[in-house]
Parts: structure tokens; C-alpha cells; sequence
């Protein structure tokens, strides 16, 4: 009889153990073409608390897991963040970075671990696979469309859903990935009608950002704190979050891929898309140095090695939804990606979560389909407890119903 592997867990403390942490994935998918390497900093910056700001209200930790022969087969941090993990019904952390052979009892250690250290820390749930920041990055388990990943998106083997299924993990909601090709006629008919008569009423107009204006920094706060409202865990953004994140986005930033709508001048939505940057970033191994620097820029403005967009955030609203708002960005869009200088071959609307039927009726309007598909699973300590997936958001609100005697 095969004698049962044995294995040790090791805290994260030293930087020969942040190495193996870093580098595990790089053996595990050195035979998977499609998995992309992200870069070691952006992991770093998420779970170092003098970098993430996040942290100053929670904890992170990670392990890595050997076998009896020393070698590292596994990876997972642990965090929570007070504020938000306060917004579910249970105190809720989480578990992310995730990364192991297929092996149930290796990954059931990990998970054991982080669900240990999160209850010690008065956390009743845990979500996973996920991150500490935005939800676009490293945020949910691949369970459908292996294709290559854009920048910063989890990709992983198809056994990781059997991993977290088995141990008890449940669908708490799904993001979908939509993707078309820049080409006429995707925007469906009743769409660009409605989308061209919004445009031809005078208190209605679409424009193109331009970088530099910081108008366009608030603006985008006010749409984001309307339209994301309703959504479980999210905070609203201040004055200097938005301008951070405009300033984080202007080196990489084209303006043909941004777009906002008004009102009578008031801002009530928006297009958000970026270069893909992963297509140049996955060359580097995972550093970040001088001499890669100068490669990005190369890359990114001489050399054109870019010919996908990512749809990063798409909002508009309650109030303006349903009206051909959503429409009348992407028609301001078609006319620049129609043009011969446009570099652009295909888009992918990341990230759009099951809970919000209404975006996903958007992005299947204007010629998406389903190309992936990623699953945040929610795993309750008290087993006897009801699980309940996420509440949908952008639902219409129901009349309601009189009688008569």
C-alpha cells in the first residue's frame, strides 16, 4: 500500500519564504501556455500592509505548503478588512492566492488554515478565491473558458472548482467574461434605436475623456457612488480615491477607450477601457525592474503589441438605465474603433457578476458572448447555518399589488 503524503505548513515571514510564495505558480503552469505570469509587485502591494491601505482597519497572512520531500506544492493568504467584511450578514474575510497540486488533502490544509486564523479573528464566513482591493483583480476561481487571461484576472487549473466544492465552498455569485470583435453590427437593432434617439435630444451628449481634465475624476465618483450603491461590499469613493485611480490609470490610459454620458451636463455614465497591458506584461517573468520599464513603454507606444481591450468598469445610473444611455456610449466607441488607425482587434467585458441581470443584458446587447467564467465561492463556519447566494442588484422595483372588496 502507497504510504500517505505528509504535509507542513510554513508562515509567510522572511523573504525566503515570500520567494517560494511568489514563485509557486511559475512551476506549477510551466507546461500551460495560457497561464500568464503576474507581475510579483502586484501581489505584494495587495497584501503588504504599509501598501495597501485596506489593511490599516484588518490583517493579512500567507502559508506555503511542502511535502516530505521539502518541495512546495501549495500557497494561500488570508485577510479581512473591517469595514467591509461588517457589510454581510456575517462578519465575512477571505482567502485568496490560492495555488496547489490536486491533492484534496493539501488543499483541504490550506483551506483549514485560513478559515482557522479568520475565526480567531471573529470572522464567520470566508469568501474565496479572492483579493483585498478592486474585484477585478485576482478575484474568483476559473471554471469555464481557459483561454489566456488579461491583466491581473485568476487563472487556474479546471480541478481547483472540485477543490473548493469538495471541501464545502458554495457559488456565492458568478462573474462572466464577454467578449466580440471590433466589427460593424454588433450593437443589437432595438439598442441603437433607442441609444440614437437619446442622442438626439439636446440635454443628452457623449464625450471622449481627455486626459489631463480632472473633471472627469469626479465625475466618475458621482456615477460610481449612484450606480454601485446597491452592491454588497462596496464603498463609495471620495474626492482623492477618484483622482488616485485617474492618476493610476493616465500612463496606460487611451482616450478613444473611455467614454461619458450626461444630463443637462450632469454625469450619469460610463465606459471604462483599458489596453490590455497583460499582452506586454506576461513577457516579463514577473519583475518589474528599470530595464522592463523601458520594454513597457516600447511595447506600448512604438512597437503597437496590443490589439485587445478590456471593458474595466461599465455603469450607469439607476435612474438613466434602460434608457439607451448604455447604447449611446458604445455607438461614440464604434465610430473611433470603425477607423483604419484604430489598433484594436477584440474587447472583453471583464467582470460582470451574475447578481446584475441588467448588465449582463447590456454587454449580450451591444454583441458580447460568454468567454469565461469565474465563480466566488462563500464557505459559512456554522454548517447549519442557510447559505444564500448574492441578492441581484438593478432589479425593477414591483408595484404594489391592491385589491378590492
Amino acid at each position: 500500500m502507497k504510504k500517505a503524503q505528509t504535509f507542513h505548513l510554513t508562515e509567510v515571514t522572511d523573504a525566503p519564504t515570500r520567494k517560494e510564495f511568489l514563485t509557486l505558480p511559475v512551476k506549477l503552469y510551466a507546461q500551460d501556455k495560457n497561464w500568464s505570469h503576474p507581475l510579483d509587485n502586484d501581489i505584494r502591494e495587495i497584501l503588504d500592509p504599509n501598501r495597501n491601505k485596506l489593511l490599516a482597519h484588518g490583517e493579512s497572512q500567507c502559508w506555503i505548503l511542502k511535502d516530505d520531500t521539502g518541495e512546495t506544492v501549495g500557497r494561500i493568504a488570508a485577510f479581512y478588512e473591517k469595514e467591509s467584511s461588517d457589510q454581510n450578514e456575517q462578519p465575512t474575510g477571505g482567502v485568496g492566492f490560492f495555488e496547489c497540486i490536486n491533492d484534496k488533502d493539501a488543499a483541504f490544509m490550506l483551506f483549514d488554515t485560513g478559515k482557522e486564523w479568520l475565526k480567531e479573528r471573529g470572522m464567520e464566513a470566508m469568501d474565496g478565491p479572492v483579493s483585498l482591493g478592486m474585484r477585478d483583480s485576482f478575484w474568483g476561481c476559473l471554471v469555464d473558458g481557459f483561454h489566456e487571461p488579461v491583466y491581473n484576472m485568476p487563472y487556474n487549473f479546471p480541478y481547483y472548482r472540485e477543490l473548493f466544492e469538495a471541501y464545502g465552498f458554495q457559488d456565492y455569485f458568478q462573474q462572466h467574461t464577454y467578449w466580440r470583435k471590433f466589427e460593424p453590427g454588433g450593437l443589437h437593432p432595438a439598442i441603437r434605436r433607442r441609444a440614437d434617439y437619446l442622442l438626439s435630444q439636446p440635454e443628452y451628449h457623449v464625450k471622449m475623456i481627455e486626459k489631463g481634465d480632472k473633471q472627469f475624476a469626479y465625475d466618475f465618483k458621482e456615477i460610481y457612488n449612484k450606480a454601485w450603491a446597491e452592491f454588497n461590499g462596496i464603498k463609495g469613493l471620495t474626492d482623492k480615491e477618484a483622482m488616485e485611480l485617474l492618476k493610476s490609470m493616465a500612463p496606460i490610459m487611451d482616450e478613444r477607450l473611455v467614454y461619458f454620458a450626461y444630463h443637462n451636463e450632469q454625469p450619469i455614465g460610463f465606459f471604462v477601457m483599458m489596453p490590455d497591458i497583460g499582452q506586454i506584461i506576461r513577457r516579463f517573468k514577473g519583475k518589474w525592474n528599470r530595464w522592463n520599464k523601458l520594454r513597457f513603454l516600447y511595447h506600448l507606444k512604438m512597437a503597437r503589441s496590443i490589439d485587445r481591450v478590456i471593458g474595466r468598469i461599465f455603469g450607469v445610473v439607476p435612474e438613466f438605465q434602460g434608457k439607451g444611455v448604455e447604447g449611446a456610449m458604445v455607438i461614440a466607441f464604434e465610430k473611433e474603433a470603425m477607423k483604419p488607425s484604430f489598433p484594436y482587434k477584440t474587447l472583453e467585458l471583464n467582470w460582470i457578476g451574475d447578481f446584475n441581470p441588467v448588465m449582463m443584458k447590456v454587454a449580450e446587447f451591444i454583441g458580447g458572448k460568454i468567454y469565461k467564467t469565474h465563480i466566488t465561492y462563500r464557505y459559512l463556519f456554522d454548517r447549519t447555518k442557510e447559505f444564500k447566494r448574492a441578492p441581484k442588484v438593478n432589479m425593477p422595483k414591483r408595484k404594489p399589488t391592491t385589491t378590492s372588496s
